[in-house]
């Protein structure tokens, strides 16, 4: 019978967010702003562009610092870090210690300016979007998607694809980083080819 699926599964209870109670594999990036006082960067995992243009969203909440710099200062800097920069990127979220909301983790984080967007890059990571805002869209519970409009990009020279060399490789010589929310991370080297229908299009 039709209904003999629901034996291998349980029914979430959506009176509650339900995210938590499952892994799901999510990109985890570094979002950057401008405050008043130098700059702020940001770990965030609900993010990916907006169509096949060039536009840019993460989700956030008001109750965050980057919600507002991003509205002032008219724009964000994006960042995916490798592998090996998972412990800046949770380091990122620390918290803000004093009412002059000054985070001293950021003190030690390495930074890149940016060249567009009044703002800065976690150093290492490879890939680099500069985003001017487009709009901020309300009214997600507590939350909000924040849209930018990809003004400059820049990719390390190993990360880029290339009609000369496998896939795989490109991958395998620059993995990437992960997130599955809500606590784990994950290394992506090993891939393997989707298998498109023939007259698939975009």
């Amino acid at each position: 019978m039709a209904s003999d699926w629901k034996e291998n599964f349980i029914e979430l209870d959506v009176k509650q967010p339900i995210w938590d109670r499952f892994y799901m594999v999510a990109p985890l990036i570094v979002i950057g702003t401008k405050e008043i006082e130098g700059y702020d960067l940001a770990p965030k995992h609900m993010a990916m562009p907006l169509g096949w243009n060039n536009y840019f969203g993460f989700v956030c909440t008001p109750r965050h610092r980057t919600y507002h710099n991003a509205k002032k200062s008219g724009g964000f800097t994006v960042s995916y870090p490798n592998p090996d920069q998972v412990l800046f990127a949770s380091l990122a979220a620390s918290l803000r210690i004093d009412k002059s909301g000054h985070k001293p983790i950021l003190d030690q984080l390495e930074t890149l300016p940016a060249g567009v967007i009044d703002g800065v890059f976690l150093k290492n990571s490879y890939l680099y979007l500069e985003c001017s805002l487009d709009r901020v869209i309300d009214g997600f519970g507590e939350n909000s998607l924040i849209i930018g409009e990809v003004v400059a990009s820049y990719i390390h020279k190993e990360a880029i694809r290339k009609s000369d060399v496998d896939e795989q490789q490109i991958l395998y010589n620059a993995p990437l980083l992960a997130y599955l929310p809500p606590d784990r991370f994950a290394v992506i080297k090993e891939t393997m080819a989707f298998p498109f229908p023939s007259n698939f299009e975009k």
